[in-house]
């Protein structure tokens, strides 16, 4: 939280953002409660009392009881996500079932380790039996519709997330990728959704040892205590963690194994406290009292559904009304169902079927909404739908021709089950890496290649310096989307409140050109040094991504808040460069849509008041235009064909306080608009790419290629002219013609 969360024309609440999705195991009419990317089923061989041991107790065998009302809550929380997914209106907080399918694996998890403690091979082996061959099918099958379907660029990133999925470390892939849920700009990827399954298997591993161990070396009430402690020391661990990266990193909130486990152990604390009222379950006190808890749990599950929606901050505090509400229900399930019972109401039959379908429903309707809307752009919420109940038959055939055999025709030994397991590992990798040779084959190879730019033009109408051309895409296709400005470390991260030392060019040197901003102004760096190397002077690095340089307070999707670091960051970075040496020019650029224009007026005023007072020439970079689509993406998707990825002129462009609405004469700055050079002439649409050169690296920044295309200018229009700053000048560096190649670049 496609935070995923999130995001632009398919954002979280369509099925084209990153997503909480959950996924559930489909449980077979007998009642096996199998644990799925979030649905943990009973198993059928435990839960059929013709095999249960002769030692196990009443009260072991009701703990491993088929439960109609899980199967049904299983139910409620997979519609919900599908919904969510396919954006039916109204339901706009359902990424919440995510969470019931995670209290739901703890509770059963927790009941079967410790109603009847099994080897930890056998339990791998019989997880990996269950969770891992369905998986694998709708890996597969992905694998092969996007290499059909799918641009050579995404079929790149499907290929890396493959082997993510397979591995199960999803999660962290989308965790180190920043991915927002909620609010993600990028595409979503159709594997997306494996997150869930690499948190639910990392729980695994972890429950899974730490019970068994318990169970192997503790004995009577010594275990129960040291299992309390352990799962009540986890979840408030977890929980802490929860807040705290809620609240500054969104995507390490969700998709992170360590602010989930909370959700585990809450249902753990249900399944270990169920079975005291269990055993008072007949006497009418504790009868009623359950009968309201359960009321009251399925009230808390189903309210966030309409309550909740992509602007939620999400785990954090809110994801306590469903944890809470389906722990409520897992506890209240302890005794025979009552005609008012909330547990009766879950055990209807559609409830259930949907239960049982959960895990392959959730496999697969989510690679299909993903490479739809790839395909033929946003869909209405009417076709989302469609699509997904068309996924309920392959869904269904998966449960059948692969989930059943699997689980229960194979022998139950260990070593079956985990070769397996094995294979269903694999045979994705095999697909990934098939998948990944075939992109590079149609992309080029990224490595390969001249890394020199261009030389450009420092004046007139032409991005090129007069007998420059370039006869290929430059830079690549297969590097466009990675062609970053040096100086990986200088934009800093959401949570932070002030710079690090970020210098380039001449160190040493009294002399340096202050670049301030956000991640728009981070874009000129290598324009900017090439001025500061041409005068033997410093270049300084001050930006902060999704910070206005506008005296202005923004909210920040990723956070869910408002973003108070960004003010704090800004009064430190003002305050910093008053307090020490003057620059010889401050650049200042940025993007241009934070607030109204009224506020964005107001702001920069306030702004240019502080650096006035600095003594130092100033220079501003009027912003470039904003495809809202990622280019590469588009360009490799049309086989380089540039006119398929022009962008609407009237949305490309903001109205400019500093440019156009006097700030500029009012305090003396010096302005370049490079607007008309992107955006030429006065038709209704804007290049992607022009003369050859690409020129943005997603939907809204231009590529490190075409920041040192556009020096020449910057050095011409800001500090060429009679009156500007100047300093020892160096000898201009000799430009070639080249058909490709930024140089190596940063991230």
């Amino acid at each position: 939280m496609s935070t995923a969360v999130p995001p632009s024309s398919s954002s979280a609440a369509t099925p084209g953002t990153p997503e909480p999705a959950p996924v559930s195991g489909s449980a077979s009419a007998s009642g096996s409660a199998e644990l799925l990317p979030g649905v943990v089923r009973v198993d059928r061989e435990l839960a059929a009392p013709q095999r249960a041991t002769v030692a196990e107790s009443g009260q072991a065998r009701r703990r491993t009881a088929f439960r109609p009302d899980i199967e049904g809550l299983r139910g409620v929380a997979v519609l919900s996500v599908l919904a969510f997914h396919s954006a039916v209106p109204g339901l706009t907080g359902g990424f919440i079932g995510v969470d019931v399918f995670f209290v739901i694996s703890g509770f059963l998890i927790t009941g079967l380790l410790v109603g009847r403690p099994i080897g930890l091979w056998d339990f791998a082996a019989r997880r990996a039996r269950r969770i891992l061959p369905a998986a694998a099918t709708v890996l597969v099958a992905t694998a092969v519709a996007g290499g059909a379907l799918l641009d050579p660029l995404r079929g790149t990133d499907l290929a890396r997330d493959l082997i993510a999925s397979a591995g199960q470390f999803a999660n962290w892939r989308f965790v180190g990728r920043q991915t927002d849920y909620l609010a993600a700009e990028h595409d979503p990827s159709p594997l997306q959704h494996f997150w869930s399954l690499g948190v639910e298997n990392q729980f695994y591993l972890l429950w899974g040892v730490l019970l068994l161990g318990f169970a192997r070396y503790l004995y009577g009430r010594r275990r129960t205590v040291a299992i309390t402690l352990a799962t009540v020391a986890v979840g408030g661990v977890s929980l802490a963690l929860c807040l705290r990266w809620t609240a500054t990193s969104a995507p390490l909130a969700y998709f992170s194994t360590g602010s989930r486990l909370w959700e585990f152990a809450a249902g753990a604390c249900a399944a270990l406290a169920g079975s005291a009222p269990a055993a008072r379950a007949e006497r009418r006190p504790v009868a009623w009292s359950l009968r309201v808890l359960g009321w009251l749990g399925l009230a808390a599950v189903l309210a966030p559904l309409f309550l909740y929606d992509r602007n939620t901050p999400f785990p954090g505090t809110a994801a306590l009304l469903p944890v809470l509400g389906t722990a409520a229900v897992l506890l209240a399930g302890h005794r025979s169902f009552g005609a008012a019972d909330a547990g009766r109401l879950l055990a209807t039959r559609p409830l259930r079927a949907a239960g049982r379908l959960s895990y392959a429903w959730y496999l697969w309707h989510w690679p299909v909404l993903t490479i739809a809307q790839a395909r033929y752009g946003v869909l209405p919420w009417t076709t989302l739908l469609a699509l997904t109940a068309a996924a309920a038959l392959p869904a269904w055939l998966t449960l059948r021709l692969v989930e059943q055999p699997l689980r229960y025709g194979s022998s139950p030994a260990p070593r079956r089950g985990l070769a397996v397991g094995a294979s269903a590992l694999v045979i994705p990798l095999i697909a990934a890496l098939t998948l990944g040779g075939g992109t590079v084959r149609a992309l080029g190879d990224p490595s390969s290649g001249p890394t020199a730019a261009p030389a450009g033009a420092a004046d007139g109408p032409s991005l090129l310096a007069p007998g420059i051309r370039v006869l290929a895409l430059t830079p690549s296709l297969a590097r466009a989307r990675e062609d970053f400005p040096p100086g990986k470390g200088c934009e800093i991260p959401l949570n932070a409140d002030s710079s690090p030392r970020c210098l380039f060019g001449a160190e040493d040197s009294p002399d340096r050109i202050v670049l301030l901003g956000d991640s728009h102004a981070g874009q000129w760096i290598s324009a900017a040094l090439a001025l500061a190397e041409q005068r033997h002077w410093a270049l300084e690095v001050l930006v902060k991504p999704g910070c206005p340089l506008a005296t202005l307070t923004v909210r920040n999707n990723v956070l869910g808040r408002t973003f108070e670091e960004c003010d704090r960051w800004r009064e430190n970075t003002l305050t910093r460069l008053a307090s020490g040496p003057k620059p010889r020019l401050v650049l200042m650029a940025g993007l241009n849509r934070y607030g109204s224009q009224e506020e964005r007026t107001e702001g920069w005023t306030r702004t240019l008041d502080r650096l006035t007072a600095l003594g130092a020439p100033l220079a501003y970079l009027g912003d470039t235009p904003m495809p809202g689509k990622d280019i590469p993406t588009c360009l490799a998707a049309s086989d380089g064909r540039s006119d398929a990825c022009f962008f609407p002129r009237d949305t490309a462009f903001e109205p400019d306080p500093v440019l156009d609405g006097g700030l500029a004469a009012r305090y003396g700055v010096r302005t370049l608009d490079l607007g008309p050079l992107l955006c030429p002439g006065t038709g209704p649409s804007c290049p992607a790419v022009l003369e050859g050169v690409v020129l943005y690296r997603d939907t809204g920044h231009i590529t490190d290629t075409l920041a040192r295309v556009l020096a020449p200018r910057l050095d011409k229009g800001l500090l060429g002219a009679p009156g500007a700053p100047t300093g020892p000048t160096a000898p201009a560096a000799p430009t070639v013609s080249v058909a490709s190649g930024p140089p190596s670049a940063q991230p």
